[in-house]
């Protein structure tokens, strides 16, 4: 009986081991495969009032309305004073610079008698004033005879003798207009005028042309830019500009040292595919020798004459170079075919003679003047006016 109640116990033992093997082997077999016993399950804790429900977000600050972004607004384009305006303020302008001129001409005529001396020094202020030896000797020869025949004394009498003699030399008569007109081109389809504009590098030459756009602009015109000043990396920057002030378009490279006569090009056929008047064509202040400067203007003319002809091409001159300018005026004049004159800083000088002197030495007109730094500083020529603002009022 003991013996069999011991048999038991073993078998019993054995099971029990056998049990605990097995569930060790199984677990052991299911990490391997990737499973992991289950969990028991964990009560859920009730959600407390002052915590987020498992499915809610965080709270957010209150909703703001974004700001709509404002629309680039373009800037308001200004409005160029009128061309008959700015002709009032030329004789103002020329009587405060270059009235010392015009006080010691009619100081000396107004002499009871004039000797040699008086002469000379009539002749000496001509000079100075930068009228040139040849026309200074034709206003001095000219006063010498009207003076001994008609006696003249009166100091208005005087003064009127010398306006007439001043503007005889300044010669009226001269065409100062600006041709630009649209016009028939050479397949008698209708194209802009097209005026390309010279000059050495510190006459204000791309300033002059920006101010020449606000004239074209008052005048109604409408026009194109072309920066063919490829080797003066601001020049076309400048140019662009001016013409973005008064919504007129700038043509240019987007590399320094381009070729000056393809930008020229672009710029006029722009201007007639778009139907513009006006196309005006900035060009290098190189002043080279006069075969470097006659092949460089020579391809730009030759190119943009394929597009249209050129109807102006003005040459700037700095008044206060005086006789100085007129070497480059002679080269200029020789190579490009220069059909007007633009004179700058004019209120900066008394020696207002070198508009005589400009005009004999190239025989064409001052067709605009240069009278301060204002952007509408620029003003047609009008001989009269220029005389009176010499001899002052």
């Amino acid at each position: 009986m003991d013996l069999w109640l011991w048999i038991v116990i073993a078998v019993v033992l054995v099971a029990v081991v056998a049990g605990l093997v097995g569930n060790r082997v199984g677990a052991s077999r299911r990490r391997r495969a990737g499973g992991a016993p289950a969990a028991p399950p964990v009560a859920e804790a009730p959600p407390s009032p002052e915590s987020p429900s498992p499915t809610a977000t965080a709270p957010q600050a209150p909703a703001v309305e974004p700001e709509v972004a404002e629309a680039e607004v373009a800037p308001e384009l200004e409005r160029p004073e009128p061309v008959a305006g700015r002709l009032v303020r030329l004789r103002g302008r020329l009587a405060r610079s270059g009235s010392p001129l015009g006080a010691r001409l009619l100081a000396v005529l107004s002499r009871d008698h004039l000797t040699e001396d008086d002469w000379d020094e009539l002749e000496e202020t001509l000079l100075l004033a930068d009228v040139g030896a040849g026309p200074t000797g034709e206003i001095v020869e000219a006063l010498r005879t009207r003076v001994r025949v008609e006696g003249v004394k009166d100091a208005a009498a005087v003064r009127e003798l010398l306006r007439s003699e001043l503007l005889a030399i300044v010669d009226p008569t001269l065409d100062r207009s600006l041709a630009t007109e649209r016009h028939p081109g050479p397949d008698g389809s209708e194209v802009p005028a097209v005026v390309l504009v010279v000059g050495v590098n510190g006459t204000g030459k791309t300033t002059t042309i920006g101010k020449l756009s606000r004239v074209l602009v008052a005048e109604g015109r409408s026009v194109v830019l072309g920066a063919a000043d490829t080797f003066r990396a601001a020049a076309a920057d400048q140019l662009e500009t001016w013409g973005s002030r008064v919504g007129v378009p700038t043509v240019r490279s987007d590399r320094d040292g381009a070729d000056p006569a393809a930008v020229a090009f672009d710029a006029v056929r722009r201007g007639r595919t778009e139907g513009v008047d006006v196309v005006v064509v900035d060009t290098a202040g190189r002043l080279q020798n006069k075969a470097g400067l006659m092949d460089e203007l020579g391809k730009i003319t030759r190119v943009i004459t394929k597009e249209a002809p050129l109807t102006e091409v003005l040459l700037v001159l700095d008044a206060t170079t005086g006789q100085n300018g007129l070497t480059q005026a002679r080269v200029f004049g020789e190579v490009a075919g220069v059909t007007g004159i633009v004179l700058t800083k004019l209120d900066g000088t008394a020696r207002g003679g070198i508009v005589v002197a400009v005009q004999r030495e190239l025989g064409v007109p001052v067709k605009l003047v240069g009278l301060g730094e204002g952007p509408d500083d620029l003003a047609p020529f009008d001989p009269e006016a220029f005389v009176d603002g010499l001899l002052g009022d």
